[in-house]
């Protein structure tokens, strides 16, 4: 008997694929606009697993695919709605990178606060001498304001992680969570207005595309703090340069960019930014958790007719 052929479009994790082969036939070819692969193959191709992009028109060669397992806890690259229309289910790997990214994002909040980086530097350029002393930083973490924009697993477990620092919590989301005590805010603007610290922990959609504008940025004010451990493409990063660089916003902490991995090269000459090469979930033992559950979302769906963890935009039962 055959096994059920699954394609692997470009680069995974060698965990993924070293779980699959055991149970699967792997049809690995290299990420092009359209399929290199023959008709016959496309035909017998049942799953996918995938890190980056899906597009619908590859959905479009494979008449026999039923489900795509991508690496990540975003799928914003993956074409979910044509995915729906054609009745394939599309999975991700959320919870299991939850703490290492919220981990991210408070060591990028106390980097950014306290300047912790440019003191490293300063002492490795062997500035630490006799009568010498790095300069007070300008900021602390005590009494500050924190606001979520974002409050999904990832924003809860870093306002869990907060509470111990014993700054105010407040959230702004399109819908108020009624299990949480943090303060709501119906709008990021009413958000930025009441806080002078904003984590944006949120996916790419529509609708937040550089929702982190001149105004929101303004109104955080010149002893404001921003991190962003979510997309590059909720910040408008021309404004956040001309923020950093005039002194509108105090300091910010970046992990993900808007064309990654192109940086703005203003951004590096900046004392009051703190710059990550999208590293929030890069470990060892947390990727490794994401190739397993790439893999068992793809292993329970055809053994059991049910993946692990679907993504709510596409059925997930046959």
């Amino acid at each position: 008997m055959s096994r059920i052929a699954i394609l692997v479009p470009g680069k995974i994790h060698e965990r993924v694929l070293a779980t699959l082969r055991d149970r699967f036939e792997i049809v690995a070819i290299e990420n092009n606009e359209t399929l290199k692969i023959d008709a016959d193959t496309a035909s017998r191709i049942r799953g996918a697993a995938v890190s980056g992009a899906f597009p619908g028109r590859w959905m479009d060669q494979l008449p026999s695919l039923e489900v795509i397992a991508s690496f990540g806890v975003g799928y914003d690259a993956v074409d979910v709605k044509h995915a729906a229309e054609k009745g394939i289910v599309v999975t991700n790997t959320p919870d299991v990178l939850n703490d290492e990214v919220a981990d991210t994002a408070i060591g990028l909040l106390l980097n950014a606060v306290r300047e912790l980086p440019r003191a490293e530097n300063w002492l490795r350029e062997g500035h630490w001498k006799p009568g010498s002393a790095y300069p007070l930083s300008r900021f602390s973490l005590k009494g500050r304001h924190v606001g979520l924009y974002g409050l999904g697993r990832i924003g809860q477990e870093i306002a869990r992680r907060l509470e111990p620092f014993k700054v105010k919590i407040s959230y702004y989301t399109r819908t108020k969570h009624p299990d949480v005590a943090y303060d709501y805010h119906a709008t990021l603007k009413s958000l930025a207005d009441a806080v002078d610290t904003l984590i944006a922990i949120v996916p790419k959609t529509p609708h937040t595309h550089k929702t982190i504008d001149a105004e929101i940025l303004s109104a955080l004010g010149p002893d404001g703090v921003l991190i962003n451990v979510g997309r590059g493409w909720t910040v408008d990063e021309a404004a956040l340069v001309l923020a950093l660089k005039s002194g509108a916003l105090g300091a910010a902490g970046l992990d993900v960019f808007y064309d990654e991995p192109v940086v703005p090269a203003e951004l590096f000459s900046l004392p009051n930014a703190v710059l990550l090469p999208h590293v929030a979930s890069a470990s060892i033992p947390t990727r490794n958790a994401m190739a397993d559950l790439v893999a068992s979302n793809l292993i329970e769906w055809f053994e059991k007719g049910r993946p692990l963890a679907p993504v709510p935009e596409t059925p997930s039962k046959r």
